[in-house]
């Protein structure tokens, strides 16, 4: 078996070419296009020094005719050099990169010192202080009104006159004591008597009265007018022919024949004329001008929003009650916002 370190193999001699014969003159390329490696036989290419598939010489690459060791030592060597230089270099710069961090940690350092100066003012609570002090002016606020609420104990002298007036009559003698002392519950039971409370009225107690068979869109919901709320009211709009003369009128059922002393009402359109009547039955009469009407009070003049109209029988019960408005305000319609019946004594 050849080696590397064998010589290579003599050419075979070359045939002269036969009588007739012409040269031919595309052997050298032939030889080029079949150069083969001595040493294994696989083929190589022009220019071609060394076999790749043994690494044997061509014939004429090495002058001594063996391989070259020194050239690669040389690129070892130099090989070997670099590496060291760039291990050197870089423990190097690891060294000098490991001397940063002591840099770093006085920064650090250096930022943890606000964080507790700016935490030390909400911990001193100081609200605490001035809530004590908060307690001195209460104590110094109840000696000042008991200085000024004995000012406003003076209203009591007029309770002296009064006292003193009860010594003038008794001065006159036992007997005009007694009949002053007697006049006195009189006259409260008096004042009692023209105050009484008002009858409580049933929801469905008031309609409107409308003997002349006016169209109802001249008139509002009656139950408005004794609902408690002087907002609201019962309405009448005259007949623009007759205004401001008008013939109709606000009712009361009291569902059984009630003694009456007065009737009060409120209104937003005074100027408007009324009168009082009653009557009692099973239903209303069906003309103003019937003659179970009782007149209980003379046609007047309501000239205020409020208006206490004092009833002349008060010895007979009646269940109807009727506020009959025979002339309207200049406007052309009248309001009844609340409307009381008073009982007798």
């Amino acid at each position: 078996m050849a080696t590397a370190l064998d010589p290579p193999a003599a050419a075979p001699a070359e045939k002269p070419p036969a009588q007739g014969e012409s040269p031919a003159p595309d052997r050298e390329p032939r030889e080029a296009a079949q150069r083969t490696c001595a040493n294994c036989g696989a083929p190589l290419k022009d220019g071609q020094d060394w076999c790749l598939q043994c690494g044997a010489s061509t014939p004429g690459a090495l002058a001594t005719g063996t391989p070259n060791w020194k050239s690669g030592a040389l690129v070892l060597g130099s090989t070997a050099l670099l590496v060291l230089g760039a291990a050197a270099a870089a423990y190097a710069a690891w060294g000098k990169g490991s001397e940063s961090p002591p840099v770093h940690h006085a920064v650090v350092t250096v930022a943890r010192v606000p964080p507790p100066a700016a935490t030390v003012p909400p911990k001193t609570v100081a609200p605490k202080i001035p809530i004590t002090p908060a307690t001195p002016p209460p104590a110094a606020a109840t000696p000042a009104p008991s200085t000024p609420s004995t000012p406003p104990t003076p209203a009591t002298p007029p309770n002296i006159p009064l006292s003193a007036s009860t010594p003038k009559s008794t001065s006159t003698g036992s007997s005009s004591s007694s009949t002053s002392s007697g006049s006195t519950p009189k006259t409260s039971t008096s004042s009692e008597e023209s105050q009484p409370s008002a009858i409580t009225l049933d929801t469905n107690a008031a309609s409107t009265y409308n003997p002349y068979h006016y169209p109802a869109s001249n008139f509002g919901d009656p139950s408005l007018a004794i609902d408690g709320d002087p907002s609201t009211g019962w309405t009448a709009k005259a007949n623009p022919e007759a205004a401001p003369r008008m013939a109709v009128g606000l009712a009361i059922d009291l569902k059984s024949p009630q003694k009456l002393s007065s009737l009060t009402l409120q209104t937003s359109t005074p100027g408007m004329t009324v009168q009082v009547y009653g009557a009692n039955g099973n239903a209303m009469p069906a003309s103003i001008t019937d003659s179970a009407w009782t007149k209980l009070s003379p046609s007047q003049e309501v000239r205020s929003g409020q208006a206490s109209i004092t009833l002349t029988n008060t010895t007979q019960g009646f269940r109807f009650v009727t506020l009959w408005i025979s002339r309207a305000p200049a406007s052309g319609h009248v309001s009844v916002n609340e409307f009381e019946l008073f009982p007798a004594g």
